[in-house]
């Protein structure tokens, strides 16, 4: 990314509504974090009946002769109708809500260099691992063609942690309370099917169980159960990855969980008062502070 655009990401967040003298059409100062607000604007289609695409014309007309390099265009699911003017005009599908869909025109030289949508998504499982009966909880799911024993988990909903997702998985699939402890293995795939053939993130954390009578549900496991890690950790009947993390999880219970786990720690942003969540290799006192060291 180069410098301008740095600069641009992040003086987004800081943009002015703009007022435009077009009918049915609201102009407002990209609130995306992309491109600064003196570069960018953001249509909002207004009114029922949508407006012409002359009106639109006009106004791709009137940013351009601002300087302005891109426009978002951000239409309701019932103004639809409007998404073919606005295409013959050169807008491009950038992505779509359950209510509305967004297209970009790019005004400025050379290719776009307006980012893609999010291309990934996030699944969270849960290894809940009970150090005193060495066992480890396990699922496997109804809907699927081979039976495997699993950790279980789900999608990440939008704005949710990962050890919030690993917890509030495991209580909906198995009725056991836990707390999170730690993250301990991250696997990335291209074209998943599963994913509609977008990129999956899929994270499996470590968490200490505060409940233990089962109460799993039905519509989505066939069957439930505390296994031996041991026995999860060398029988045949599941997949990759689980016996993977069940190995690792076991390596930590002989050696020590630090030497597997990846920490989480709050962090402030860049951006005035938001935070962020930064897993790591636990760090030494010491060097967390740096006094004194050279």
């Amino acid at each position: 990314m180069t410098e301008l655009l740095k600069k641009e990401y992040i003086e987004a967040h800081n943009g002015h509504f703009q007022r435009l003298n077009l009918r049915m059409l609201k102009g407002t100062a990209s609130k995306w974090n992309q491109l600064c607000a003196t570069h960018c604007v953001s249509c909002y289609i207004l009114g029922f009946p949508a407006p012409s695409p002359s009106y639109l014309q006009a106004a791709v007309q009137q940013w351009r002769s601002e300087g302005r390099i891109a426009v978002w265009l951000h239409i309701p699911i019932l103004q639809s109708r409007f998404i073919a003017p606005a295409a013959s005009l050169g807008f491009c599908f950038h992505h779509a809500e359950s209510d509305s869909s967004t297209l970009t025109l790019w005004l400025g030289e050379g290719p776009s260099r307006l980012p893609g949508y999010a291309t990934h998504q996030v699944g969270v499982a849960g290894a809940v691992f009970d150090e005193n009966t060495r066992k480890i909880l396990v699922v496997q799911d109804r809907n699927k063609m081979k039976n495997m024993w699993k950790f279980p988990g789900g999608l990440s909903e939008p704005g949710e942690d990962i050890g919030d997702t690993a917890v509030r998985e495991v209580f909906e699939e198995t009725g056991i309370k836990s707390e999170f402890r730690s993250l301990v293995s991250i696997r990335q795939q291209h074209t998943n099917p599963g994913a509609f053939g977008k990129s999956d993130m899929y994270v499996i954390c470590r968490l200490k169980p505060y409940s233990f009578t089962i109460n799993f549900c039905q519509h989505e496991c066939l069957r439930c159960e505390w296994m031996d890690l041991h026995d999860l950790a060398t029988t045949e009947n599941t997949t990759p990855i689980t016996s993977r993390v069940a190995r690792l999880l076991l390596y930590g219970y002989r050696e020590g969980f630090d030497k597997i786990d990846f920490t989480v720690e709050e962090l402030p942003a860049v951006y005035t008062g938001l935070f962020y969540k930064l897993y790591h290799k636990e760090l030494p006192d010491n060097y967390r502070t740096m006094i004194g060291m050279h």
